[in-house]
């Protein structure tokens, strides 16, 4: 990383990455609007990602079991994701404050999308809930982590206003899902 000197600036990104890798919380003063722009959008759309996940399997629970064959296993595919999402997200915190913020959301997002990835390729509900497991690990760290990294982004007095905007993140999930079901 190039050090801010004399005649040299930090690039919006160069900015952004520092504020994000950092494993102490840096002062939001010292972040450039650009960088906390780049940092909170990645932020908001790990949000919709995790809301709309939530949101949409429990509508379409009907239709996968109608299409597996199996029944009994179905109230699995939710206890599952939400057992695995709660008992990692202590885990992600503190492994986040040792590795830093970025590594640890990358590796949420990464096992996230390989727990999405065998979940539409599952042939049989007890594969489907083993992969919503694994989805779940991943889960537990895409909010946990993006709420960290808005606490060490944006200030106290302006919290408010960016916890406004994921919220809607959660309000677009859920009318995307009426959307599909309607």
């Amino acid at each position: 990383m190039k050090r801010e000197g004399a005649g040299h600036r930090l690039t919006a990104r160069e900015d952004a990455s520092r504020l994000v890798d950092s494993t102490d919380a840096q002062p939001a003063a010292s972040a450039s609007f650009a960088g906390i722009r780049s940092i909170f959008s990645s932020v908001l759309l790990v949000t919709f990602l995790a809301a709309l996940d939530q949101t949409v399997v429990a509508a379409a629970l009907p239709t996968i079991g109608r299409e597996l064959g199996d029944f009994e296993l179905l109230p699995w595919v939710v206890t599952i994701y939400l057992l695995t999402a709660t008992a990692v997200t202590q885990l992600y915190g503190k492994a986040a404050d040792i590795y830093g913020r970025r590594s640890m959301l990358l590796l949420a997002i990464g096992i996230f999308v390989v727990g999405s990835v065998a979940c539409a390729l599952a042939p049989s509900v007890l594969v489907l809930v083993v992969a919503r497991g694994v989805q779940g690990l991943g889960a537990g760290g895409l909010l946990s982590v993006s709420h960290t990294v808005v606490g060490d982004v944006i200030s106290p007095r302006e919290r408010g206003r960016y916890q406004a905007y994921l919220s809607a993140a959660w309000a677009a999930a859920s009318v995307a899902r009426l959307q599909r079901q309607g």
